[in-house]
């Protein structure tokens, strides 16, 4: 998505703010360099040293450094921004996060301002798919069956070749993808390659089925596409309106045996809802990468649920490839909004994304 043009800003300063705490987050001192080098004309840069937070849509605390850097930045680059850093910077025109997610940026000042938000919907859409096609393996091939064996050091062909034997193959399965923009068009697009058949639930409908999918749906028609869904999977942002998606009554209506996968947020599915039926075997398998609350407490039931593959909410982890992508991003969009050209990837800040 891009944004009409503005008023060129031919002099300016842009604060960037990623030296993250977890190091395949923090930007490289190669891409400070990038960043440095590609200044347009009369623009000043300050890459923050102080530590920062990229988990989930960013940092939540701002350091006493990019506080301070903050008072005369025009532009400005971290994992989301902090209401209270927001609030700081009254010259600011531009915010831009390296995070997909923009829910804790969007505070009432963000979407009342004429700020322009853009993010980083689409650089994760890579990895973040082959974490889905690999966990989906994962489970129709019965590999958590063949760990836990291996674990134990027991040779049972059985639960393979036996009559409960769960074993499928992707081209046999139909797929509904509740998002179908940059991440679930990556997903579709593999899972297809597979044999899969690929259905999607959008917004906007009207905009047409990306590669990899058959067909794409309005969120209306949820209800009646759940039955036909071998596997169900939720990459959409977390709005509002997608708040409580995947209810417990929407997870009875996929057939018996289907698996569900949620690389979306935590906030769009029930998961009590989605271990009990795993529990009683009405679900045959489940992929979460996100959670209600993160990180999963030590005590949660979520960890001993059969057939429940977990992972500490990083699907989207690619370092090598991620900067590349994400130094690009940021670099063309700060050399159009220096000339007063269009953005890509804003950010509608009412809708939500």
């Amino acid at each position: 998505m891009t944004d009409t043009a503005r008023a060129p800003h031919p002099r300016g300063r842009l604060v960037v703010d990623l030296c993250a705490t977890a190091r395949v987050w923090s930007l490289p001192d190669a891409g400070a360099v990038a960043i440095r080098d590609a200044a347009p004309p009369g623009w000043t840069v300050h890459v923050i040293s102080a530590p920062t937070v990229s988990d989930g849509d960013g940092n939540a605390a701002p350091s006493e450094e990019v506080m301070r850097a903050i008072a005369d930045a025009d532009a400005y680059v971290g994992f989301g921004m902090p209401r209270a850093l927001f609030l700081a910077a009254p010259r600011l025109r531009w915010v831009h996060s390296a995070a997909a997610g923009v829910g804790s940026v969007l505070f009432p000042e963000m979407v009342e301002s004429a700020v322009v938000l853009t993010n980083s919907a689409g650089i994760h859409a890579v990895p973040i798919a082959e974490h889905v096609l690999g966990g989906i393996l994962h489970l129709l091939r019965q590999l958590d069956v063949a760990v836990a064996q291996q674990r134990d050091r027991v040779w049972n062909r059985e639960p393979f070749v036996g009559a409960q034997s769960a074993v499928r193959e992707l081209g046999e399965c139909r797929v509904l993808i509740v998002g179908a923009g940059g991440i679930g068009s990556e997903i579709a697009w593999r899972l297809s390659a597979l044999g899969a058949r690929c259905f999607g639930i959008r917004r906007y409908p009207e905009r047409g089925a990306p590669r990899g999918f058959e067909a794409v749906y309005g969120i209306d028609a949820l209800d009646s596409a759940l039955p036909a869904a071998d596997i169900l999977i939720i990459a959409a942002p977390a709005t509002a309106e997608t708040r409580g998606l995947v209810t417990a009554k929407r997870l009875d209506h996929l057939p018996h045996g289907a698996i569900v996968v949620n690389v979306a947020r935590g906030s769009l599915l029930d998961e009590r809802a989605l271990a009990d039926r795993l529990g009683d075997g009405r679900l045959s398998g489940a992929v979460l990468d996100v959670f209600e609350r993160e990180p999963l407490a030590a005590d949660s039931d979520l960890w001993t649920v059969p057939r429940l593959l977990l992972t500490p909410h990083v699907s989207a982890t690619s370092p090598r490839a991620y900067w590349r992508r994400e130094l690009e991003l940021i670099i063309d969009n700060w050399a159009r909004f220096a000339a007063g050209r269009s953005l890509r990837n804003v950010v509608d800040k009412r809708a939500g994304y």
